[in-house]
């Protein structure tokens, strides 16, 4: 029985990973959660997965969580907490989807174990791919993407050379903008920015996946995954979200992985990967698809993404001030103090003044997204 700790339970992925977890019960048993602040939801997980450990990021309430519960976990707080939890807790697999940067310095910790990482927090990667690899190697770690598109890549990978490989193609849905035209930008809501069409998820990324910022970090993430250079990286849009990713061989021909868009998929097969269950949560129906349309992105209408693949060209801690300045902006976006058409705006200025340093430490990284923060905070 392989034992799961799982950052982030309350959040969407966190709550499909239990979904998939309890149908698999004779095989898998949940010994870690982590939450930030919503301990309702916290006490219906930890009440039906009894876990080992569990961490409560807001302090107010961990002492509101502990002053209540009965059970015989051993309860922790704060990020010194997840920290502790990731180095010393009993676990196989750790399911790293925590929002943002806040997932790399735990995701670290179970790599440096040897733990199978299903990763779906793909800041770890955009901001420290160079040495999350070589970690990888010297501790023999391995990484399971959950991003429903690395997913896909990783899938159709499986039993190629990486020799045969030309390229890999992205799918993105294109969000809820990708036809409305850029000199109406300044009219969107947060309303209107929320609601994805295909897509069940967190607020910052479903921001991303308006703006596109998501792809972009999916195609540096890709970059270090696949090891592969940002020239055999393509992003086309795919409004129906049905074909994941693909990729195109050196003899033409096109593997695709597809399905409905639900995420239990991906997380199901990053847990048993070699393995595959017959959970089935969804069953993908062909003769009720449509069709299935394909379109260029639009470059000047979504900055973001030519932002991430600026960075790459420029690699060092750019790709760290990316990630923190679109941080600060899709929050202040979310509370209203700027508008959607600022967020690529924050970023390119944070990428103009904040030095870029060549091949980082983690020490480097950390302070570099320190000072990003700020500077984006006081824009």
């Amino acid at each position: 029985m392989k034992k799961v700790f799982i950052l982030g339970s309350t959040g969407s992925i966190g709550v499909n990973t239990l979904n998939v977890l309890s149908k698999l019960k004779n095989d898998f048993r949940v010994t870690g959660l982590t939450v930030n602040s919503n301990i309702e939801s916290l006490r219906g997980q930890v009440l039906e997965f009894e876990p080992e450990v569990v961490v409560i990021g807001d302090q107010n309430k961990f002492v509101e969580f502990k002053n209540s519960y009965k059970g015989k976990a051993e309860l922790l707080s704060g990020e010194k907490g997840i920290l502790e939890a990731a180095k010393n807790s009993d676990y196989d697999i750790l399911v790293s989807s925590l929002v943002g940067f806040a997932g790399l310095a735990p995701t670290i910790e179970g790599i440096k174990r040897g733990k199978r990482i299903a990763l779906a927090n793909k800041e770890t990667l955009v901001v420290a791919g160079e040495i999350i690899n070589k970690l990888l190697k010297s501790h023999n770690s391995e990484i399971i993407p959950v991003d429903s598109e690395h997913s896909a890549i990783f899938q159709c990978l499986t039993g190629e050379k990486p020799s045969s490989i030309l390229k890999l193609i992205l799918t993105a849905s294109g969000g809820p903008f990708h036809k409305k035209p850029l000199n109406e930008f300044k009219n969107i809501t947060v309303a209107d920015a929320l609601a994805h069409p295909n897509w069940e998820m967190g607020s910052k990324i479903t921001i991303d996946s308006a703006t596109m910022m998501n792809k972009g970090l999916e195609v540096i993430e890709a970059h270090w995954l696949f090891n592969l250079d940002k020239s055999k990286i393509e992003v086309v849009i795919h409004p129906q979200s049905i074909i994941h990713s693909m990729v195109e061989f050196i003899d033409g021909s096109i593997k695709a992985q597809l399905g409905l868009p639900d995420m239990k998929l991906p997380i199901q097969y990053a847990l048993t990967y070699p393995e595959r269950f017959n959970l089935r949560f969804l069953s993908t129906d062909l003769r009720k698809i449509k069709e299935l349309t394909f379109f260029e992105p639009d470059f000047n209408k979504f900055e973001c993404l030519k932002l991430a693949y600026d960075v790459m060209e420029h690699g060092g801690t750019a790709p760290c001030v990316l990630n923190a300045a679109n941080e600060i902006a899709v929050s202040k976006f979310l509370n209203g103090r700027i508008g959607f058409p600022d967020i690529p705006v924050i970023i390119k200025k944070s990428l103009d003044e904040v030095d870029n340093h060549n091949m980082p430490d983690l020490e480097t990284i950390f302070d570099c997204d320190r000072r990003t923060r700020e500077f984006a905070q006081n824009l």
